[in-house]
Parts: C-alpha cells; sequence; structure tokens
C-alpha cells in the first residue's frame, strides 16, 4: 500500500471513530510506529488531524478550522475535477457570485474567456486573480477581512449582498449533511453565505466529500436552499442519493 492510500485511510477512519492511536495502527496496517507517526505528521501539515499523546483526533472534532494555504494544499485533484464540473452551471452572461474557498478559486482560475461575465466576490484573492480578465467585470465585497479565509465579512458586506442579484451564487461550505444542511465554522462568514444564496436565482455549493456528514457551528442553509451540490467520487452513491433526496442536484465528478 503505497503511504498516499494509508494515509487516506487513516484520516477515514479518525473522522468515523474521532481519534486513531499509532500502536493500533501500526498493526492494522502492518508497519513500524514510526511509519505511522510520520504519516500523523504529514496529516497534521495538511490540515487534516491534530496529533494527541499516542495518536490524533481529526480537526473537525476540535472545531478548529485550517487556515487557507493548509487547505488549499488539500485534495488538490478532487478540488480541481469539482471546479470542472461546476463549468456546466455557468450562464453564457450575466453576473456570478463566487464565495471565498480552496475551491471557488479554482473555478476562478478556469473561468472561460469567451463570454462577458460580471463575477462578485468577497474574497480578495478571487478578486486579484480575475481583476485583469478584459472579459470579466469583478466587483469586491468589501467588510472586515478573516485573516483565516481572507474573505470579507459583516454587516458592510451582507449589505452590499442585500442589494445584488446574480444568476448563480457558488458556495463553499465546511459541512454539508442531511440532518444540519450547510455549515461552516465562523458565525459571521454564515451570515454572508446566506445572504450570497438571498442574492442569487441559483445556488451551487462546491464541496470535497471529505466536508459530506460533518457538522460545524454555524447553519448557513438547509439542503433545498441550493439547487446543485458538485463533490467528488469520494463520495458513496448512497449517501450522494440521500443528499439529492432532500433537495439539490448531486454531482460526483
Amino acid at each position: 500500500m503505497y503511504a498516499e492510500e494509508r494515509q487516506q485511510l487513516i484520516v477515514e477512519r479518525a473522522r468515523v471513530q474521532g481519534r486513531v492511536d499509532v500502536t493500533v495502527l501500526a498493526a492494522d496496517f502492518d508497519v513500524t510506529a514510526e511509519t505511522i507517526r510520520r504519516d500523523l505528521t504529514s496529516l497534521e501539515r495538511h490540515g487534516l488531524l491534530r496529533r494527541v499523546h499516542g495518536g490524533a483526533i481529526p480537526v473537525e472534532r476540535l472545531g478548529f478550522e485550517p487556515a487557507l494555504a493548509l487547505r488549499d494544499a488539500v485534495l488538490q485533484g478532487e478540488k480541481e475535477r469539482i471546479a470542472k464540473a461546476a463549468l456546466d452551471e455557468l450562464p453564457a452572461e450575466g453576473a456570478i457570485l463566487l464565495d471565498a474557498g480552496t475551491t471557488t478559486a479554482r473555478l476562478a482560475d478556469i473561468l472561460p474567456t469567451d463570454r462577458d461575465l460580471t463575477v462578485v466576490t468577497n474574497a480578495i484573492p478571487i478578486a486579484a486573480t480575475l481583476a485583469t480578465r478584459r472579459n470579466l467585470t469583478v466587483l469586491l465585497v468589501g467588510g472586515r477581512v478573516r485573516g483565516r479565509t481572507m474573505a470579507a465579512v459583516g454587516e458592510w458586506a451582507e449589505r452590499a449582498l442585500q442589494d445584488t442579484y446574480v444568476d448563480v451564487a457558488f458556495l463553499g461550505a465546511n459541512g454539508v449533511s442531511v440532518e444540519r444542511g450547510l455549515t461552516t465554522p465562523d458565525t459571521s462568514e454564515a451570515a454572508g453565505k446566506r445572504a450570497m444564496i438571498a442574492a442569487a436565482r441559483r445556488s451551487v455549493v462546491l464541496a470535497d466529500h471529505t466536508k459530506i456528514g460533518n457538522d460545524q457551528l454555524a447553519r448557513f442553509g438547509r439542503l433545498d436552499d441550493v439547487d446543485v451540490l458538485v463533490t467528488d467520487t469520494g463520495l458513496d452513491e448512497e449517501t450522494a442519493a440521500e443528499l439529492a433526496a432532500a433537495g439539490p442536484r448531486v454531482v460526483r465528478a
């Protein structure tokens, strides 16, 4: 088994069980304890696990929100496939809204150059990426900037979004579940995301499979508040069907 495959299994086990133990993992995978410790160190650097005495705990259980750079380095292939699939939801012309996030940023990177679009975003990195594109009009939502996500949040941002109406909003989420809907760790970001959903004719959530089944602190919408959920093939078909039954069309890229 390759290290990447073993590490993915370790993360999945940690999320199911709430904790993994070095000794147990070494026995189950038939490797040395030192190999497992290296795996856990690598996963911690990528913002997926937090090392504790004798093992590790998934960051979701600690209420820990990884920084933007750490999240950007995780599941890059899945995020790129999600972004490419999301292109099918773009209007031929008009206005779109891009939420802050690492997957929405990948969508920004591959926006087509053959159509004129107005792009509204609360993400400073996305605005910087798109500002020089001649076929795009970029509108940056103002507000307090969260250093962890580089997103503009707060009353300024929400007031601007109240006076905005776009064809499609592309949003990120830290948690997606049938029971709790769409969630994120920060209440101010949740308020902004709710305003984005209200500002759009159609809403599309981009979330890799590790977000499915997780519930974070602040809910910003129900599943039937959005039209499409774009995820990756790491999500099993049975769970995808459960999510679709709750409202959105589910795309597994």
